[in-house]
């Protein structure tokens, strides 16, 4: 039996959402002059295009592509991307975990539209070569709640008819991004920089303008789902007009994440701390028997919400969870309740590499502690 470790990681914070703050982190260094300020004051609406224009210009974002920061996180642009564009052409869902199902319930329970659902357990992703490229396609592209991750955009054809409306809140800042493929993208900043919650992110291609411009749907359509008027585009969202009233003071971490990107040369940097994270727990598993990944075909793996199977029975792997937050190490590594039991580990670039090489004992020594 192992014995106990005395090394323990330095933030033992691997929640999966929201996510680690960066490292160096300090709340009193942000810039606060926007405090007590409105969002609609010359100061306001420069901080909120400063965010927009840092998160462009960090991701590489085509020239003509529109970034708007919205309301209720990643969930509330994904539901204003359903609810805005969807009924026009026909839809294809692609489902493998808990968020891209509930994507597919909205869409036929409540704008009760028909689509074709292509699905798969967790662990693992469907055909996604099957997508009509005449047909709207929905899907994550990792997911958080399953380990998947989209490999690759090769399945896109770069003549479609139909858009693509992707959520990647778990992938953006950590994952190469295929940005010409993709129509429309949702993430959040609480994700993989860590940033507060309750802000969502939507990036529209030309594409997708053009469909918000030229379809109606025929539901009605909640204010805070609105980017029309007039059947032209308000461009003020995406130039840092927003909705409704945001949290300037949660704007002002979001800053302080895109400085510190940029201060690490990119976010080419974010991506290779979260691989050299996966990659230092898939060395861990290779080592010891008991440890294997939800998604066993190594091509589809998270590098951020990374999953694991244990051989455990479902009580004992609560117990594993709550005796490595007991004793400090990891905090928050349950795997999500939808999902079949196990940890789930976030691995993304606010993660040190040395944390997750310092937990790994843990995991072997607990392992042990509950089995016995």
């Amino acid at each position: 039996m192992p014995t106990r470790p005395t090394v323990k990681p330095q933030n033992p914070n691997f929640s999966s959402g929201p996510c680690s703050k960066r490292p160096g982190y300090d709340v009193s260094k942000l810039e606060l002059s926007t405090l007590g300020r409105s969002h609609r004051s010359a100061l306001g609406k420069a901080t909120l295009k400063q965010a927009i224009d840092d998160t462009k210009e960090l991701l590489g974002l085509p020239a003509d592509y529109r970034v708007g920061i919205v309301p209720a996180s990643d969930t509330g642009a994904v539901e204003m991307a359903l609810w805005s564009l969807l009924g026009a052409r026909p839809i294809d869902v692609c489902a493998w975990e808990s968020f891209g199902a509930g994507w597919h319930t909205d869409i036929t329970k409540q704008l009760k539209l028909e689509c074709n659902l292509l699905s798969a357990d967790y662990g693992q992703l469907p055909d996604l070569t099957q997508t009509n490229p005449d047909h709207d396609i929905v899907f994550t592209w990792n997911g958080t709640t399953s380990g998947v991750r989209v490999p690759n955009g090769d399945w896109i054809s770069d003549d479609r008819q139909g858009l693509t409306i992707c959520d990647a809140t778990s992938a953006v800042f950590a994952m190469e991004m295929p940005w010409e493929k993709l129509d429309v993208v949702t993430f959040s900043w609480q994700k993989v920089l860590g940033g507060e919650g309750a802000h969502g992110i939507l990036i529209l291609s030309p594409r997708a303008v053009e469909r918000l411009e030229s379809y109606t749907p025929s539901w009605p359509l909640p204010k805070i789902f609105r980017m029309t008027k007039g059947g032209k585009l308000i461009e003020g969202i995406f130039e840092g007009a927003t909705i409704n009233t945001p949290s300037m003071l949660c704007v002002a971490d979001y800053i302080d994440a895109l400085n510190w990107v940029r201060e690490l040369g990119g976010v080419n940097q974010l991506i290779a701390t979260s691989e050299a994270n996966l990659q230092a727990i898939e060395a861990f598993v290779d080592q010891h028997e008991g440890f294997s990944f939800l998604a066993a075909d190594a091509c589809l793996r998270s590098s951020t919400s990374v999953c694991l199977s244990l051989d455990l029975a479902a009580d004992q792997v609560k117990a594993l969870v709550k005796l490595l937050d007991s004793e400090g190490v990891a905090y928050d590594i349950g795997s999500y309740k939808d999902a079949p039991a196990g940890l789930r580990i976030w691995c993304g670039g606010t993660v040190a590499t040395r944390d997750v090489e310092a937990l790994l004992p843990w995991l072997a020594w607990g392992y042990e502690q509950v089995k016995g």
